[in-house]
């Protein structure tokens, strides 16, 4: 049976998704389970990148991978590493803690490379594309409300997280 290539990369980059999630969630060390997830979003945006759909891909790398993990280290940094967790933090911090990681990476770059390459494989690809256009219209005319919810529940979270991030005063209420 001859496979679709499209299929098996799509299956492929989901399930490296799926295994650097388990990762995020398994792992000790903060900064070890953001480099999972960095993995992970990524996966997901060559996910979305094959199904026909780089715009949602672009938007996946640029404001998850990008700018949502940079909040996750801010966060991270403020309210500072739990002495457990830098006790548990191996000893040896050479290329052992990145193999996992970059294993994934350099899949997900072989994945992509291939694509990329292909020229059977691009006319699939740009036989279903979704453009901008067709984003900002579904964002701002049916799922406008989820959207809103979705922004109150961000900040919601921001100001919870600054709130608790904030230092008890001596004698007195927050």
């Amino acid at each position: 049976m001859n496979a679709n290539p499209l299929v098996i990369l799509f299956y492929l980059a989901a399930l490296i998704a799926i295994v650097a999630s388990i990762k995020v969630v398994t792992r000790n060390n903060t900064v070890h389970a953001l480099l999972y997830l960095v993995i992970s979003l990524v996966a997901v945006a060559v996910c979305f990148y094959l199904m026909g759909a780089p715009f949602a891909a672009g938007l996946e790398v640029i404001v998850y991978a990008g700018a949502i993990l940079v909040l996750f280290v801010f966060a991270i940094m403020l309210f500072g590493l739990r002495q457990d967790e830098t006790r548990l933090a191996p000893k040896n911090t050479g290329f052992s803690v990145w193999l996992g990681p970059c294993v994934l990476a350099l899949c997900l770059l072989a994945e992509l490379v291939y694509v990329l390459q292909h020229d059977g494989i691009q006319a699939q690809l740009s036989a279903t594309v979704v453009d901008s256009k067709q984003v900002g219209i579904l964002l701002y005319g049916p799922y406008l409300l989820a959207v809103e919810i979705a922004s109150f529940l961000l900040l919601a979270g921001l100001i919870a997280g600054f709130h608790f991030a904030k230092p008890r005063e001596q004698g007195g209420d927050l």
